[in-house]
Order: C-alpha cells, then structure tokens, then sequence
C-alpha cells in the first residue's frame, strides 16, 4: 500500500530518534554494570530492548506504506558521565520523542493513516512510560541523595 510520502518521512524522523536512544541507553546501561549498579544496568538496557521494538515497527510499517527506511541517520547521543546526566539526558531524549510522536500522531490522522496513527499512539504510551520511569529515578536521588540511591542500586 502506496503511503503518504510526509508521513513516511515523519516515520524515518521518528526511526532515526529510535536509533541515536538505542546507542545512549546502550552505553549508559553498560556504563552502569562497569560501575556495579546491577540495577540500573536492567533497568537501561530493558528501556534500549523497548526503543529497539519501536524501531522494528517504524521499520516495518514504512515498508508496508512502501518507504524505503533510512537506518544511517544517528542524531548526536549525549553520554553523561555520571548518573544523574545519565538520567538528565535521557530525561530529554524522552521529552523530545513525546513531541515528535505526539506530531506524527497528528500527521497520520491529517492523512487519515490511521493505523500508522494507531501504531504510534502504542509506541507513545511507552514514551510517557519511560519518562516517568526515568522521573522515578530522579526524584529518589533527590529524595534519598545520590550516594544512598547508588547503594541501592548494587545487586
């Protein structure tokens, strides 16, 4: 099925966002389980598992609408080289992946795509999962200090 050509390239847009949180959330997991933070180690890596599902879905769905996906577009990953930048810039890949859903989301319907609509509206709800997740996470630092929650995070 022939798609809209705007909305395919929204979807390349929203791959390539995928793809740059894929390699942070990667490293940082694995930044983690260098340092012994178990947990935080899982709990990054099960967030870049998600990112790397809602890539094979804008894949896939791009080839049904008969798009070619561009897998070569990486935006700059911004590694932090401590937990909470970690967090921070995680934060803000979140916020910025919500805003582009949220606009692809609008485009789809526009076209009257819907179950590319349908599709994102899935993917948004792990976007908004994730950053409160992510939210959690910061507000225990704030709550309990950094070096308490870091002790908390040793398996």
């Amino acid at each position: 099925m022939k798609g809209n050509e705007k909305l395919i390239q929204a979807l390349n847009s929203l791959l390539s966002d995928e793809l740059s949180a894929i390699n942070q959330y990667i490293v940082h997991s694995e930044m983690c389980a260098n340092w012994g933070y178990t947990k935080l180690h899982n709990q990054f890596e099960k967030r870049a598992i998600d990112e790397m599902k809602h890539a094979e879905k804008l894949i896939a769905r791009i080839l049904f609408l008969e798009g070619r996906p561009i897998v070569s577009d990486i935006h700059d990953i911004v590694i932090g080289q401590e937990i909470p930048k970690q967090l921070s810039n995680d934060h803000a890949a979140e916020l910025r992946a919500i805003e582009a859903y949220n606009a692809a989301i609008m485009l789809a319907g526009e076209v009257k795509d819907y179950a590319t609509r349908e599709i994102l509206e899935g993917i948004l709800n792990d976007e908004d999962r994730h950053i409160d997740d992510i939210e959690a996470l910061q507000d225990q630092i704030s709550q309990m200090t950094l070096p308490l929650f870091l002790t908390m995070q040793v398996d």
